[in-house]
């Protein structure tokens, strides 16, 4: 008869346990993003690509924030608004 024996989990937003840190961050990920492409099939292919492509995706939002930061406010909000639509 075997005993209980001890063990590390990383425990995801939702509370679901992963044997590493790496599947639980997918599983965050992934419910961040949703059911992506038909019945959800694409979403943790997805999911892998963010975490595997994480440094150049930080890259580029640091970039694009950079640009925000430089621009005058006005234009600043109009990029803010969904579809570029300035505020009323």
């Amino acid at each position: 008869m075997a005993m209980a024996t001890e063990c590390t989990a990383y425990r995801d937003t939702k509370g679901g346990l992963h044997s590493t840190p790496e599947k639980a961050t997918l599983a965050d990920l992934a419910g961040v993003l949703g059911r992506v492409g038909e019945e959800g099939g694409m979403t943790a292919g997805v999911a892998k690509l963010l975490f595997d492509k994480r440094e150049e995706i930080e890259r580029v939002f640091l970039e694009h924030d950079a640009m925000l930061a430089s621009q005058p406010a006005h234009a600043a909000e109009a990029h803010a608004k969904p579809n570029g639509a300035a505020a009323r």
